[in-house]
């Protein structure tokens, strides 16, 4: 698979998975699972970048005596993911033109 459309996947997925609750990078590891297998080495960087576009904010916790680096999505993430859906409909076109006459 395309290394841009991946990681734009990857992103997609892990916006959705915020809109369930706030949660930390080894709880999103073990949810994306459902749909993709993501190490948490690809996934911390992708949640940077969303960080740095403002569709996530990070805050830290305490858990069990440490701290824990939580995220949430925003406003922006979710027109991130309503973008993503108009987008993959564009995508859908393409794919079931080529897939036509295969058929």
């Amino acid at each position: 698979m395309d290394a841009q459309m991946k990681r734009g996947l990857i992103e997609a997925c892990i916006l959705k998975l915020l809109l369930r609750g706030d949660s930390y990078g080894y709880q999103l590891v073990r949810e994306a699972e459902e749909v993709l297998s993501i190490s948490e080495s690809t996934l911390y960087p992708v949640l940077r970048r969303l960080e740095t576009a403002g569709a996530l904010k990070v805050y830290s916790m305490e858990h069990n005596g440490r701290l824990r680096k939580y995220y949430a999505i925003t406003d922006a993430g979710r027109n991130r993911i309503d973008e993503f859906l108009v987008e993959w409909q564009d995508v859908m076109k393409v794919y079931d033109f080529i897939r036509r006459d295969e058929q």
